[in-house]
């Protein structure tokens, strides 16, 4: 019995390792098929063309928009997000202060937005997801140095924290259950291990991202609520404090690390 359980220990190494070596195989050959180009580069030229382009009631562009570094400035801003605003009074990611600039900028009516913030699959990117593209971009390679000196950027991590433990849901789930430990994985998909500064790192990094199995642009706001749907629990409303906290809760341990965004993910 015991030579037994023995080799059954060793077979699931092996074949743990085999997945990982296959997953590794497979997004290489992605990597080599795309080569140094992302299809998310036409998601930030349309994201580009949108920050500069007159709109709303007021009809000025986003170019004045302060992202946190000041009003128009775009390089390194998304690396410092989430943060603190003290017009607003709130600590906001890129995607809610973009609508707060949209709304009180431009005097855009962003109801529409607001509800649809993301695009379906096979349908053409939201504005939200473009500009989100684009902004990212203008990060790549900076060190992330997402804020805690303000007391409600504070807050918001801690309770990022909180959340990142909260069981809930019929089947009694927290982001823990599935990204708290080294090594676990479903099926393929192999699953970082988010409240280290390692695992924070290498997946906030990388936010948003193209996915190659949806061929869009994801945000980190996406991947929020989609893991909240995976967990059954009731829809993540977009913006939302959960969502920002969460956020800023992975931003804080991934400082430091340069940013890679848009990435490429399966």
């Amino acid at each position: 019995m015991m030579i037994s359980r023995f080799v059954l220990a060793i077979l699931l190494v092996c074949g743990q390792s085999a997945l990982a070596h296959a997953e590794e195989d497979i997004f290489a050959e992605y990597r080599a098929m795309f080569g140094d180009d992302s299809p998310a580069i036409l998601v930030e030229m349309d994201g580009e063309a949108l920050w500069s382009t007159a709109a709303g009631e007021k009809a000025v562009s986003l170019e004045t928009c302060d992202l946190g570094l000041g009003p128009g400035v775009v390089d390194g801003a998304y690396a410092q997000l989430p943060r603190y605003f003290q017009d607003a009074d709130k600590v906001m990611d890129l995607e809610t202060r973009l609508l707060w600039c949209m709304e009180t900028i431009q005097g855009l009516d962003t109801i529409d937005l607001r509800d649809q913030p993301f695009s379906e699959q096979g349908t053409p990117q939201t504005a939200l997801e473009q500009l989100s593209a684009f902004i990212a971009s203008r990060s790549k390679g900076l060190p992330i140095s997402v804020p805690q000196s303000h007391p409600k950027e504070v807050e918001a991590f801690e309770s990022g924290k909180r959340l990142f433990n909260f069981r809930a849901g019929p089947h009694d789930f927290s982001c823990a259950t599935c990204h708290g430990q080294e090594g676990k994985r479903i099926r393929l998909q192999s699953l970082l291990k988010l409240n280290s500064p390692e695992g924070a790192r290498e997946s906030f990094s990388t936010w948003p991202a193209y996915r190659i199995s949806q061929g869009s642009v994801r945000t980190i706001e996406w991947r929020m609520a989609d893991c909240a749907r995976q967990q059954r629990l009731p829809g993540l409303i977009f913006g939302s404090d959960f969502a920002i906290d969460l956020i800023t809760y992975l931003g804080v341990q991934a400082n430091g690390e340069a940013m890679n965004a848009p990435g490429l993910k399966r």
